[in-house]
């Protein structure tokens, strides 16, 4: 296999363009391809600047997970912290975990950010919505979001042979003048659910307004969670 690593967009566009497979750590893909062969060309992103940026308001798709840190929201960085093992997080990137992971752990943070996807393609970059990213799998070349307010996020203790544990997250937007919204995505099993409300008359209110979204599907074990979470993030427990 020949793997080649573009140091600009450009050249990454040409590996595309010229039929080469895109890898992240290859943690998922690995087993993979010792199954079914290697493929004979492939591109990493991680000398892509755009794709290795790590900040307030964005995060590149070649970002290595442990590299995720307090300069991101604290939804991103705390979910980070518990996927895998610490070798899984030195080697996991941003782009295979959304686009390659059927648990996708940082898909409900992302939700919860409100995020945009910048996407490369053999004829070039554009943007585009999460769930155009799960759905078609482009290659990510990043997330992008406005800062929130405050950010939150808890994943439950897994089953031992059962479904993927519990994941919720939330994020506190500013609107215009003093107005708040909240953001809010819950994994359950293999769904990611999200509601959004405003949220300026106190926790209670808000909680009753998620419940008309697609939240009121989740059953009493997951508001469990998600109610503590709210009203704590909207108290000012919750942290950006």
């Amino acid at each position: 296999m020949l793997l080649r690593l573009p140091t600009s967009v450009p050249e990454a566009r040409q590996c595309l363009a010229d039929g080469a497979v895109p890898i992240g750590g290859a943690t998922l893909l690995w087993a993979t391809w010792q199954r079914d062969g290697f493929p004979g060309l492939a591109v990493s992103l991680r000398e892509v600047p755009e794709a290795n940026a790590v900040g307030r308001e964005t995060l590149g798709g070649a970002v290595l997970l442990h590299r995720i840190d307090a300069t991101a929201p604290d939804v991103l960085r705390l979910a980070a912290a518990t996927i895998g093992t610490g070798a899984v997080r030195r080697t996991a990137t941003v782009g295979g975990n959304i686009v390659g992971s059927t648990l996708r752990c940082l898909l409900p943070p992302a939700l919860a950010l409100d995020a945009r996807a910048t996407v490369l393609e053999p004829e070039g970059v554009r943007e585009a919505d999460l769930a155009e990213v799960v759905a078609k799998r482009p290659v990510l070349l990043g997330l992008h979001w406005r800062a929130p307010l405050a950010s939150a996020y808890r994943k439950l203790p897994a089953e031992p042979g059962g479904e993927p544990p519990l994941v919720v997250a939330s994020a506190l937007h500013a609107e215009d003048g003093e107005r708040r919204r909240l953001r809010v995505a819950v994994r359950d099993g293999y769904d990611v659910l999200t509601g959004t409300t405003r949220c300026d008359t106190g926790a209670e209110d808000a909680l009753d307004a998620l419940r008309d979204t697609a939240l009121g599907d989740l059953p009493a074990t997951a508001w469990e969670a998600v109610r503590p979470q709210v009203t704590g993030l909207l108290e000012g427990s919750g942290q950006n």
